[in-house]
């Protein structure tokens, strides 16, 4: 894997063998021109200095020598040819050595420039060496070895990343086939509350190229995404190298919503990048999800008590009716003593008429009643009362 740095947002990321190989070979091009341009250039500003460097070099010694001979001139005409003479010498001098430097430093970059070329064109054979080794590789694997080969690599990214990232989550092959089918791998994550922050299914696809059939992207995502639903997950990611000359998949992160719902296809580079976008969209939503987990409880809640009240509503109606009976047997058997103390009553007042008869009749009662038609009666009561005369209250 290489690490290649934005040079805009300086943000790293990694790219495979065979991605960071179609990179260089998009850009040496332009990079092999840009490098030997400044190359070439550096060169011939030094040689530019070094020529300046040397005319100044030699307007100097001219200088000295101008006034060497003005001074000469002063003492006579002889002495005047023979200075020029001799300062001629140094000066044709100093112009075959600056001709010879000037000659040199042509010599000079024209081999530096093309050392450059040199340098650069084997730079650039081992680049093209590199490609065409991971082309011949890729070739002599089979469809099942390359497609293996992705899945380990997916996988390896992951736990790379795993300790730090991904504390919580879990991504793993998906070894569920009882309805018929299953994905590769499914990612879940959750928050430290337990709540499901996000949930994808994973599919990684690739074939050989000297395969004879090419599959194509689109033959995968039905049964990806009858095996997101059916595994519950949120969303599926179809990660492909399939159609690898398709300029739509080639910008690496493609959404097919227009087809199935929260399914994106991806290249394997972007393979990190799929899950932190969708999980850092996940977290957004997890307020509403918590609010929403709140919800669902309190309907619980609600629903918890709905079926406890009618429970008690129904045995209060069992209790209320079997109540209601016994109280109105024990209002029955109520009306029946009362019918029975009401008899009594009626029995009573009855007895209480009979007695006030019995008693009214007892205080008329006298002597001489008794003794009326019972003259021994009578005889005895007049001898127990002496002489008095038994009268008849009745008269």
């Amino acid at each position: 894997m290489h690490e290649i740095v934005c040079p805009h947002c300086e943000k790293a990321f990694k790219v495979d063998e065979s991605g960071y190989a179609e990179i260089l070979k998009q850009v040496h091009d332009k990079d092999f021109e840009k490098q030997l341009a400044e190359r070439i250039k550096a060169v011939e500003d030094k040689h530019q200095l070094d020529i300046d460097n040397a005319v100044l070099r030699a307007k100097s010694e001219i200088e000295k020598e101008r006034d060497k001979l003005k001074s000469d001139l002063a003492n006579s005409e002889t002495a005047k040819l023979l200075a020029v003479a001799n300062a001629l010498v140094p000066l044709t001098a100093e112009r075959d050595r600056i001709r010879g430097d000037l000659d040199r430093v042509a010599n000079k970059k024209e081999i530096d420039e093309m050392k450059l070329r040199q340098e650069f064109a084997l730079q650039l054979q081992v680049k093209e060496d590199a490609i065409t080794h991971l082309r011949d590789m890729k070739l002599r694997l089979s469809t099942k070895m390359v497609g293996e080969t992705l899945e380990q690599h997916c996988e390896t990214e992951f736990n790379k990343l795993r300790p730090t990232a991904f504390t919580k989550a879990y991504f793993e092959k998906d070894n569920d086939a009882r309805s018929g089918s299953k994905g590769d791998y499914i990612f879940k994550d959750f928050d430290q509350d337990g709540i499901e922050i996000t949930s994808i299914m994973f599919e990684m696809k690739n074939e050989n190229d000297s395969t004879a059939t090419k599959k194509k992207n689109e033959d995968f995502l039905a049964e990806l995404d009858k095996d997101r639903k059916e595994k519950g997950c949120e969303y599926a990611v179809l990660v492909s190298l399939l159609e690898p000359e398709s300029e739509l998949y080639n910008t690496g992160i493609v959404d097919v919503f227009h087809r199935y719902q929260k399914m994106y296809v991806v290249r394997p580079q972007f393979f990190i990048q799929i899950i932190s976008l969708l999980r850092t969209a996940a977290m957004n939503a997890l307020q509403y999800k918590a609010e929403l987990q709140l919800v669902k409880a309190q309907n619980i809640d609600i629903t918890n008590f709905e079926t406890k009240l009618e429970a008690f509503k129904g045995d209060f109606a069992k209790n209320y009716d079997m109540a209601s009976r016994k109280f109105q047997t024990a209002i029955n058997e109520i009306d029946k003593s009362i019918d029975h103390l009401q008899k009594t009553k009626e029995a009573l007042l009855s007895t209480d008429r009979n007695l006030r008869l019995a008693n009214d009749k007892a205080k008329k009662v006298t002597v001489k009643r008794l003794t009326r038609q019972n003259p021994t009666m009578a005889a005895k009561f007049a001898e127990v009362s002496g002489d008095e005369t038994l009268q008849d209250d009745d008269d």
